[in-house]
Formats: C-alpha cells, sequence, structure tokens
C-alpha cells in the first residue's frame, strides 16, 4: 500500500470519529453544535464568547450564533453583554444540570480513553499530524494564491 493510501484510510478513520461523536450527540438528545457549544462552555468556562466557543471546536460563526440563539431559547443558555460588541455565554441552571448530565460523561470518556492510550503515543500522534499539515500547507500554496479560475 502506497502513502497516498494510508493517508486514505487515515482521513476514512476521522471521518468515523466525526460519525461516533454524532452518534453520541443524538443519543444525548442534542444536536452537533448544541454538544460542542455546551463542551465548550465546560472547557472554556461560563461567561465564554461566541468567538471562543468557534475557535475552541473551528465552528463557524452562523453555525454557533444559531445554536447558542436556539439553547438561549429553550433555557438553557443566557446571554450577557460583554466589551464592544462581544455577548458573554452563561448556562443557566437547566443549562448546567444538562452538562453535568451528558456532556461531562462524555468528556471523562474521551479523557479516559487518552489515559489509556497514553502519553507518548498521543504526543506522537499529534506530532505527525502536525507534521502532515504543515506538508500539506506547503504543497497547497500555490492554490491559495492563485485567484478562482
Amino acid at each position: 500500500m502506497n502513502a497516498y493510501h494510508l493517508f486514505q484510510e487515515y482521513i476514512q478513520l476521522q471521518h468515523k470519529i466525526d460519525e461516533f461523536y454524532h452518534e453520541l450527540a443524538v443519543r444525548q438528545g442534542l444536536s452537533d453544535s448544541a454538544l460542542l457549544v455546551l463542551w465548550s462552555l465546560e472547557e472554556l468556562g461560563e461567561g465564554c464568547t461566541q468567538t471562543g466557543i468557534c475557535r475552541q471546536f473551528a465552528l463557524t460563526k452562523q453555525t454557533v450564533h444559531s445554536s447558542v440563539q436556539k439553547l438561549s431559547k429553550d433555557g438553557l443558555l443566557s446571554l450577557r453583554p460583554g466589551p464592544g460588541r462581544e455577548v458573554r455565554v452563561y448556562p443557566t441552571e437547566a443549562g448546567r444540570a444538562l452538562i453535568r448530565e451528558k456532556v461531562i460523561p462524555l468528556k471523562k470518556a474521551e479523557e479516559a480513553a487518552s489515559q489509556r492510550m497514553g502519553e507518548a503515543e498521543l504526543a506522537s500522534m499529534l506530532r505527525l499530524t502536525q507534521t502532515w499539515f504543515s506538508l500539506f500547507q506547503e504543497e497547497a500554496a500555490s492554490i491559495l494564491k492563485n485567484p478562482k479560475q
């Protein structure tokens, strides 16, 4: 098997991981974006911004905004103005309960799997993925320089 075919297997595995997270969200009664917004609140802390949530999981502004608005409408989040145009996101009591019930168990499963894999293997996985991404950026640089055809 050549290097490109091995890479395609890696990409397929990434898709399977994404699908598994989707299945977990559905089983928790959440949309993918709602799960990630609530997860971000757990990771970044209460009062984080929508921009911070976007950066946490590389989500679009529209995706985060729509999800935050729906969660707010459902009584799970409250929005408060921050400096400038920033809006701070806070879970309500119902939102905190949902995070405890639905998000924290998933986060703990992710952490346990990481612990079982081990620091050295995870460091290698991260280093290799960073190396590939850097090489891909170099190879695709000319595509970014050329205007749309």
